[in-house]
């Protein structure tokens, strides 16, 4: 993925070239796996924005309760990113995406149970679930499928997009269809993240695969490092290429979450329906899972590097001040406008942070840092967003304060798409 850069030689005990990934029919079941395991990833936060409102009023939520509600799983993406290093220490990456997928389906079917407390646990669970997700893919891309990164990306952001897509775009019909409260609805979202855990299991189950396990848990047992030449987190601190993917990946998570959470909201206060306004927000899924699936194409074939990002920011200005003028009139073009430039910026932020790797150990880092500094720093957009629609009665301020935050995200694309690795020397 990126053209060849000067960094430090490894030692003998340092990083070492990520090995071939499976191959046949083995690399198929892989990859389907992995693609099952992202559609997870986005499904148990885009499925709730739909049915907001409906939750506010029967759990007696304040409006700030209700944004706070939209922001702990991504609170818990940030902040539970930072244990998977741990967690990928002590289990292995394979099987602790396993157990993080069974660990999502038990917090989406405990968030469906009457009571705040189990509404607000269940977001956590699910949350911590996939935060351990976010930071555990691109390592596997760069690590399984080292020779086909470019191609796993968009799948993976494709993924993404797309269970964002159904979640949103089918929670109000189905409620519509069956005459079931949105709880069971909402509850129905644990079947997928089933169905990819049980679609992985084969790859648990293979001979080196069970080996590598075991060596694991035994170099755990006796107390030994993680090996293979992983830097420790805190060098990235100082690194400004790590900086700015960071950057990136925060601001245009912000933005993104921002709009999953309130644009429904947005829009029926403008006058559209409750099934309307989450078929928009499912419709703009649309474009921006092509978009999300030619960013690493993009990435690669666009010059100068931030052209790609550049495009990314005009289109989301696009859709944000169309959102501010005329929000009804306009939605199809404003949410297609919205949809590419977000598809775009999260291939890439995903992108940037396996080409700026060296290898699946840099990676692993490097996505714990981006993705966990990243999200804390887009928590604040559904909370956010939220509390400046309440101070100022509208949604000017909200909007001009997006607008703000792109200006930012432009800045630090200029560092994120330098081709460069982290760590590396001057």
């Amino acid at each position: 993925m990126n053209s060849p850069v000067t960094h430090q030689a490894p030692s003998a005990a340092g990083p070492q070239p990520s090995p071939p990934g499976p191959a046949g029919a083995r690399a198929v079941q892989a990859a389907v796996a992995f693609s099952l395991a992202a559609l997870n990833l986005r499904i148990a936060v885009a499925s709730l924005s739909p049915v907001l409102t409906e939750v506010q009023h029967d759990e007696h939520l304040s409006s700030f309760g209700a944004g706070a509600l939209s922001t702990v799983p991504v609170v818990c993406f940030g902040a539970f990113a930072f244990l998977a290093p741990r967690l990928t220490r002590r289990f292995g990456p394979h099987h602790l995406l396993w157990y993080a997928l069974l660990a999502l389906s038990v917090g989406i079917v405990l968030r469906s149970v009457p009571g705040v407390l189990a509404l607000f646990g269940g977001t956590l669970i699910a949350g911590a679930a996939i935060a351990v997700g976010n930071v555990l893919m691109p390592q596997l891309i760069k690590h399984d499928f080292a020779g086909r990164a470019g191609l796993m990306l968009g799948c993976y952001s494709l993924a993404l997009s797309g269970g964002a897509a159904l979640a949103a775009g089918v929670v109000v019909p189905l409620e519509s269809a069956t005459g079931w409260s949105w709880r069971q609805v909402l509850a129905l979202w644990a079947i997928p993240s089933l169905v990819a855990a049980l679609a992985g299991l084969p790859e648990l189950l293979v001979p080196e695969r069970r080996s590598a396990h075991q060596q694991q848990q035994k170099a755990v047992r006796h107390g030994r490092g993680e090996g293979g030449g992983a830097p420790a987190l805190g060098a990235l601190w100082r690194d400004r290429t790590a900086w700015a993917v960071t950057l990136f990946m925060g601001l245009q998570s912000l933005g993104y979450y921002a709009i999953l959470a309130w644009l429904p909201t947005l829009l029926q206060d403008h006058g559209m329906s409750d099934s309307q306004a989450g078929w928009m927000l499912s419709f703009s899924s649309f474009p921006g899972m092509a978009a999300s699936f030619a960013a690493p194409w993009l990435q690669q074939r666009l010059r100068p590097a931030f052209a790609a990002p550049l495009a990314a920011a005009v289109l989301c200005a696009t859709g944000f001040v169309g959102l501010l003028t005329s929000p009804v009139s306009g939605a199809y073009l404003w949410m297609t406008a919205l949809g590419l430039g977000q598809g775009i910026a999260i291939g890439l932020a995903l992108g940037y942070i396996v080409a700026r790797s060296p290898d699946a150990h840099h990676t692993g880092r490097l996505s714990t840092m981006a993705q966990g500094v990243g999200y804390l720093i887009a928590c604040l957009g559904p909370l956010g967003l939220g509390l400046l629609h309440s101070a100022s009665g509208g949604w000017s301020v909200p909007i001009a304060a997006l607008l703000a935050v792109l200006v930012a995200q432009t800045v630090a694309s200029f560092g994120a798409s330098r081709d460069r690795h982290v760590l590396a020397s001057s």
